[in-house]
């Protein structure tokens, strides 16, 4: 049997306030043309199919849309829910998908009940969050994992009575795997990492919630997410594994790599230099983070940088030399307005406002007298 293990969707991100819509539709085209193109058999989908647990209208088309294009390539999916999702919403009509070969598993307590296609049973655990599941499945401590030992012993109990092969989906932090800085946080309520060993005997685990790709062992592995959601997932490769199942339950992966849109990239330096040095072309269409390192904050930085890198998203500053030392902040109480505004200025910059940034100062700090006034 061959699986197709993605994860990680997060329909409907953005990324600094840019749509990434489009973007995630590029992933679903590939998605579709790679179960055509390598023969799929079962696509598993680990979590965090949506980025919110109210996701936007477009949102919900597009997964409609992946879902069916999935079923009428004749593969099964079989997806859980993260912790970004809401566990309700995304689960709602799943018994009536199961016809359809679109297998919903949000349910904690039925993560001992697997889908099985042909003589393979995918047991879906969904995110656990352990302050929930802690009172109704009386766990000894509120950890994940205490939540997801109570759940693999569910799995167990069940492969013990039927044998063959197995797959678990689940979405949770295992011990030894490398965060980026776009993962919601789950060690709330309960202390997050869950070591390896507790997926021990089954076939094949699919994780989710870390958004690069990683091999925990030859068996367990995140396929990561499908595009760069943060500027720390630079020079991470994209994609989904390809799993094979053998008939006795030996695993052989390889990894699909998905299209890259728009890069993600980060750049250092003077404004100057940055502006004109032609090793820095390739970077031209990529989104960037631009860290300024000119002694004194260079003005219109942003609007400078676009003129050659349009898709420059965030800007920050740190001058050459660390932290530049500050005069004494003077007292604030019964100054006039105008001088507060322009020495908060040149300390931030560096060197005071020209006459026209001083102009606007005025007429900001007048207009609002004048609202004042007029309350």
């Amino acid at each position: 049997m061959r699986l197709l293990h993605t994860s990680d969707w997060h329909l409907g991100r953005s990324f600094h306030r840019e749509s990434l819509l489009a973007a995630q539709g590029v992933f679903v085209d590939h998605l579709v043309e790679t179960v055509r193109s390598e023969k799929v058999d079962v696509v598993v989908v680990s979590g965090d199919v949506y980025d919110r647990a109210l996701p936007s209208v477009d949102a919900v088309r597009l997964c409609d849309e992946a879902l069916r294009r999935l079923a009428a390539e004749g593969v099964r999916t079989v997806l859980i829910s993260g912790n970004h999702d809401s566990a309700r919403r995304l689960g709602f009509g799943a018994g009536l998908m199961d016809a359809a070969g679109v297998h919903l598993r949000t349910d904690p307590d039925r993560a001992g009940e697997p889908v099985v296609i042909d003589d393979v049973a995918f047991y879906g655990i969904p995110y656990l969050e352990p302050e929930l599941v802690r009172g109704p499945w009386e766990l000894p401590e509120r950890t994940h994992t205490a939540a997801l030992g109570h759940a693999m012993s569910l799995v167990r109990a069940d492969l013990a009575r039927r044998g063959g092969r197995s797959v678990v989906l689940a979405h949770a932090f295992v011990t030894g795997g490398r965060a980026s800085d776009s993962e919601r946080d789950i060690s709330v309520g309960g202390v997050a990492h869950v070591p390896v060993s507790a997926f021990d005997g089954v076939d094949y685990v699919a994780l989710g919630h870390l958004h690069g790709r990683q091999r925990m062992s030859e068996t367990v592995r995140y396929s990561g997410s499908p595009i760069a959601y943060s500027f720390s997932e630079e020079g991470q490769v994209k994609g989904s594994w390809l799993v094979d199942l053998a008939p006795g339950g030996e695993v052989s992966a390889e990894f699909a790599e998905a299209p890259v849109p728009r890069p993600v990239a980060t750049l250092r330096g003077r404004l100057d230099d940055l502006l004109t040095a032609a090793e820095h072309a390739r970077h031209e269409d990529h989104w960037l983070h631009v860290t300024l390192t000119d002694p004194i904050r260079p003005k219109g930085a942003m609007e400078r940088l676009r003129a050659r890198f349009e898709h420059t998203l965030a800007l920050s500053f740190e001058p050459e030399g660390g932290v530049r030392e500050t005069v004494a902040r003077p007292r604030l109480a019964g100054r006039p307005e105008i001088e507060v505004a322009l020495d908060f200025v040149r300390e931030v910059r560096g060197e005071a406002a020209d006459d026209d940034e001083t102009r606007l100062l005025q007429e900001a700090v007048e207009a609002c007298r004048a609202k004042e006034a007029m309350a």
